[in-house]
């Protein structure tokens, strides 16, 4: 400390005589967050492009006369609730959300209407339909076949829109679901009735119910979930059966569990401490025998011998370490911290490695595995191994949009939407054109963001909200299974200075964020438009337009 003293005003004599460097390297620094902005709005652009080409092909395809699209391409042709309406027609939903708002009037909330019409067997539950005789595929009614194909929906298809959307016809069409498999709980267990014991339906469920009671706030829903959780860690234990499936039609168990895990954490505390005990054994067994020298997770385990029974990584490796990153998140329980933050620092150490026998759906959950759980925890090696395997996804779209033919394609659009909004920080524009392009960094606490276009364009650049909060009303944004997720997110009551390149700066609150603010490009080379947007320090509000 004394040789500090002494030398301090030496340093700073010095520091002041550079000052016109100093200047020089921080205008190069801005200079640099400008170009990965624009970066990042090409990268977007080319994912959005990516979407809307995906949803004209498989429109391209739909039934003549009911409008639904098939499950897939290559055989009889019939639509499903557990592929072609959980894994594809909800990602049209979302792709023309954000880039087709007449389509998302129009067409994508008819094919609502019109499955809700044909396809309901059981009350409101679905059934599989055949196109070629306009009816149901099965003479039969199989409860069991019915209750999958709904949970199905529910979880991957109809809970993922509502995470964006917030209330809408698809949240309807979810409730309504959702309580139709609540009335068919026909399984005895010693807690009471449910409607599955397996591991991918009843871990479905509990991921739905956790979080559709915050949102309805429906005592029925807590109920079902805390007797699964009940089921599988009072009794029928994951971590003590000879399989275990840490991938896709099983991994859902340990999704569900986590969400009621925290469920119990914040409304019934005594219930959270039955459950701890044995929810670390199960998580600390699949850290013990599951994962590679990486970190990543895989396929399948024996958790009674200790092996590993298929030893492919899986591609549902960060829908696992949500789990791991919840329980870390209530307890402060540094282990399963360290194990999250171990895998991601070393996924850059699979680039190149053949998800799913080279799948794009393969490579899109991997993807989403590692977007949500860097949301939370940044590491930019992970980040650049993102870029580089979405290369690979994209390659795999063909010229009419489709991907490989089948329900899967969905998946591929809902990662390539989840990449975009990473790359423009959560913003989108309305109405959007593909020559118009937007991207953003953050810097600090304020975001830079460009827009360009090649032809002059106006309309409203619109910020994301805390969707966990405003739609579902959790007490926390915790990770989970089929959300997107939020970047930079405008508080409502605060202000923000929105400053161009020009020095121009209007004031605005975070709600008025949220429901857009005009922008006016006169597009052309050189004319893109800078903002940089921070939190204001008192200055009045002079305009609620940009022009």
């Amino acid at each position: 400390m004394k040789i500090l003293k002494h030398i301090l005003p030496g340093i700073l004599f010095f520091m002041a005589a550079l000052g016109f460097s100093f200047d020089l390297w921080t205008d190069r620094i801005d200079k640099d967050f400008w170009i990965k902005a624009e970066q990042n709005a090409e990268q977007a652009r080319q994912s959005f492009i990516h979407c809307r080409d995906y949803v004209r092909g498989w429109l391209a395809h739909a039934d003549p006369k009911s409008g639904l699209i098939p499950r897939n391409l290559t055989r009889d042709p019939f639509w499903n609730a557990q592929d072609a309406a959980a894994d594809n027609y909800p990602f049209m939903v979302l792709t023309s959300a954000l880039l087709d708002r007449a389509l998302f009037k129009g067409k994508m909330q008819e094919m609502l209407k019109t499955e809700r019409k044909l396809t309901s067997r059981i009350g409101s539950l679905p059934d599989d339909y055949l196109f070629a005789s306009q009816s149901f595929r099965h003479n039969e009614v199989d409860m069991a076949r019915i209750i999958f194909g709904s949970s199905e929906y529910v979880k991957d298809g109809l809970l993922p829109l509502t995470e964006w959307l917030g209330p809408s016809p698809w949240l309807d069409r979810m409730l309504e679901l959702v309580d139709g498999i609540l009335d068919h709980a026909d399984i005895e267990t010693p807690f009471g009735r449910v409607s599955a014991t397996d591991h991918e339906v009843a871990g479905e469920m509990m991921q739905v119910l956790s979080r559709l009671f915050w949102m309805r706030k429906k005592e029925e829903y807590k109920k079902m979930a805390f007797r699964l959780a009940d089921y599988f860690l009072l009794h029928a234990h994951p971590g003590k059966q000879e399989q275990l499936s840490l991938d896709d039609h099983g991994c859902e168990v340990i999704g569900g569990l986590s969400e009621v895990y925290f469920l119990a954490a914040k409304t019934d505390p005594k219930r959270k401490t039955r459950y701890q005990k044995s929810f670390y054994e199960l998580l600390d067994r699949i850290l013990n025998i599951g994962r590679n020298p990486e970190g990543l997770f895989y396929m399948r385990i024996n958790p009674v011998k200790g092996e590993v029974l298929r030893d492919e990584l899986t591609d549902n490796w960060g829908y696992d370490y949500n789990a791991y990153l919840t329980v870390a998140m209530i307890d402060s329980y540094l282990p399963y911290r360290t194990a999250v933050r171990y895998a991601l620092e070393n996924l850059h150490k699979s680039q190149g490695y053949i998800w799913e026998g080279g799948s794009a759906d393969g490579y899109a959950d991997s993807i989403e595995s590692a977007l949500n759980l860097l949301n939370r925890m940044p590491v930019d090696s992970a980040f650049d191994w993102v870029d580089h395997e979405i290369a690979t996804m994209f390659a795999k779209q063909q010229d009419d949009g489709i991907i490989e033919g089948w329900h899967g394609d969905g998946n591929f659009a809902r990662t390539a939407l989840m990449y975009a909004l990473w790359k423009t920080q959560g913003c989108w524009i309305d109405p959007w054109r593909a020559d118009v392009s937007i991207g953003a960094v953050r810097v600090g606490e304020e975001l830079w963001l460009c827009i360009d276009s090649k032809w002059p364009w106006k309309g409203r650049l619109i910020f994301d909200r805390p969707r966990h909060l405003e739609y579902f009303h959790l007490p926390a944004d915790y990770p989970r299974l089929n959300q997107f997720p939020e970047w930079f997110i405008p508080e409502k009551e605060k202000r923000y200075t929105l400053i161009d390149e020009e020095g121009g700066e209007n004031t605005f609150s975070g709600e008025d964020l949220w429901g857009g603010i005009h922008i006016h490009s006169t597009g052309g080379k050189d004319q893109r438009i800078r903002l940089r947007i921070t939190v204001d320090n008192g200055r009045s509000d002079r305009s609620k337009e940009k022009q």
